[in-house]
């Protein structure tokens, strides 16, 4: 299976990020770019993203880039830093891309962008490779 593949296997089982919105834009080895339309559902009390929607975008890339050779990986550790507020009707771009790799972990770099290519959160994810395969689990 190519990356682009592999990725669309695990989106495919992927009910939460199916939810969300996603689309694969462009997935390489090691890397992807995704995208989201921000819903109702997503808006919180102070009528803005809600903090975890962000995160979990981030996070589904970090997914996709880290799991798309087939090699399964799984988050170890993540941490995100919010730069601007979200809103409704916001598009939201994910692009995750490799900084250091090794034998058992991976880290990840993750920028999101709204649909005016404005920051609106960085994320770091650090993966742990489990020695199975994607398409086994």
């Amino acid at each position: 299976m190519t990356p682009f593949e592999t990725a669309q296997y695990m989106l495919n089982q992927d009910e939460f990020s199916k939810w969300m919105g996603i689309t694969l834009i462009e997935v390489r080895e090691k890397y992807c770019l995704i995208e989201m339309p921000v819903k109702k559902e997503m808006i919180n009390g102070l009528k803005t993203v809600h903090g975890g929607i962000t995160f979990s975008l981030a996070d589904s890339a970090l997914a996709f880039s880290s799991n798309n050779t087939n090699d399964a990986s799984v988050a170890l550790n993540c941490m995100i830093n919010f730069t601007k507020a979200v809103k409704l009707g916001d598009t939201l771009t994910a692009e995750s891309v490799l900084i250091s790799d090794t034998r058992k972990t991976g880290v990840y770099d993750i920028s999101i962008t709204n649909q005016h290519k404005v920051l609106v959160a960085t994320f770091r994810g650090t993966v742990y490779k489990i020695d199975r395969k994607v398409t086994e689990l």
